[in-house]
């Protein structure tokens, strides 16, 4: 085998809060019908490369749903594959020590390089490119790059490279630095020095970003090169970028093309109806999924399939996750809303003063207002900005002030 691609998907995604509450970040819908990890399964096959494995580990039930046996992507071949990796004696304590656990199965495939991805990311990717750079720099290993806002650098590992791309210097997380060429987290390794290296460094939560791609800069010197990308990139891993990176996908001009024929993006599909809009229906610059049935006002907004948006209300900046029912007269403004939720007639979500969450304001301070899934939601409750909304809570008052939680 040429190359082996390793998908780490195990994460919890934290700072997404209510909404990794029951699933791992990369299942987490966008953009109406698809999940975040179809964007690195659909690059993987559009790439032509078949035999993959994805690494889980929290709460992994619906991400193995939703992969199933890989037809979407094409993966039940006979000449294709995709393996789910549980742990098993013992958690993964970091990115390579995940891969580290898995390394008799990387073995028994035998390939000639490691790709490992991320799945909490979105965007597009050709990796023939980068593994073309990589045959031809007879690197080691390749990591794939992109230049970041210099105000942004302490959210990346940041690398100063040559003039041949090789990696000269390497820090992960920085305050500040004079580079500002970041990771994308996408490593590209020649398998004897990705086993040399696991098996060298002596650690228990080994990380990657944190040891072993400084131990193989700073102290072996192997070849290693940068991939620099120029594509669209977005880590959607707070409530700020999951709603603003689904709504852009809303605009008239797009960085990141869902219709582009020749990239598709693959998913598993429900089967659903299709879209039905009453005769007092209203959508503007919006995605609306299938089996939605829409008689109110949508607006710059992103439906997942199977929501109903009753008459009279108005559905704007917001994200709408699965088979939600907005009744009559609702106004729903600059909210995220989990999958099955019930939200009763002339309800308000998102209105009032800006004031930050009191108990996460690093979570939540933009006036963006989440409701945790299966929730419901008497008729006739205001519900302010920056509110985190349990679906264990039993409304007793009629108002539900900004910055609250109610659980």
């Amino acid at each position: 085998m040429e190359t082996l691609v390793l998908i780490l998907a195990g994460g919890k995604g934290s700072r997404l809060d209510i909404l990794s509450q029951r699933r791992s970040k990369p299942a987490m819908p966008f953009a109406g019908k698809f999940r975040i990890i179809d964007f690195s399964l659909s690059n993987c096959t559009q790439s032509g490369l078949y035999n993959i494995a994805i690494l889980t580990q929290y709460l992994p039930l619906s991400l193995n749903e939703h992969i199933g046996s890989g037809k979407p992507w094409d993966l039940d071949r006979r000449d294709s594959s995709v393996t789910l990796l549980q742990p098993h004696d013992f958690w993964y304590l970091g990115t390579a020590d995940a891969v580290l656990k898995n390394l008799e199965y990387i073995k028994r495939k035998n390939p000639k390089r490691v790709l490992l991805l991320s799945g909490d990311h979105i965007y597009k990717m050709d990796y023939r490119k980068m593994i073309d750079q990589h045959i031809q720099t007879k690197a080691k290993l390749t990591i794939a790059t992109q230049r970041v806002p210099f105000d942004e650098v302490s959210r990346f590992g940041i690398m100063s490279i040559n003039n041949e791309k090789e990696i000269i210097e390497f820090e992960e997380k920085p305050k500040q630095s004079t580079s500002n060429l970041a990771s994308m987290g996408i490593y590209l390794f020649d398998f004897d020095l990705l086993e040399k290296s696991l098996t060298t460094i002596k650690k228990d939560n080994l990380d990657f970003g944190h040891d072993v791609i400084p131990y193989l800069i700073d102290t072996t010197k192997h070849q290693v090169y940068a991939y620099e990308f120029d594509g669209y990139w977005q880590d959607v891993g707070t409530y700020d970028a999951y709603l603003e990176t689904n709504l852009a996908m809303t605009k008239d001009y797009t960085e990141l093309d869902l219709y582009d024929p020749t990239w598709k993006i693959f998913t598993k599909s429900e089967d659903l109806p299709p879209v039905k809009f009453g005769s007092s229906a209203s959508v503007h610059n919006s995605l609306i999924s299938n089996g939605c049935v829409i008689e109110g006002t949508v607006i710059n907004s992103v439906l997942s399939p199977g929501v109903r948006v009753g008459k009279g209300s108005v559905v704007k900046d917001s994200v709408v996750l699965n088979n939600v029912i907005i009744s009559t007269d609702c106004h729903i403004e600059r909210s995220i809303i989990d999958k099955k939720v019930v939200i009763g007639s002339k309800t308000k979500i998102g209105a009032g003063d800006n004031i930050p969450n009191k108990e996460r304001p690093d979570l939540l301070s933009s006036g963006i207002s989440v409701v945790e899934r299966n929730s419901v939601i008497p008729g006739g409750i205001i519900i302010g900005k920056n509110v985190r909304v349990f679906s264990t809570y039993t409304f007793t008052d009629d108002e539900i002030e900004s910055g609250a939680t109610v659980r």
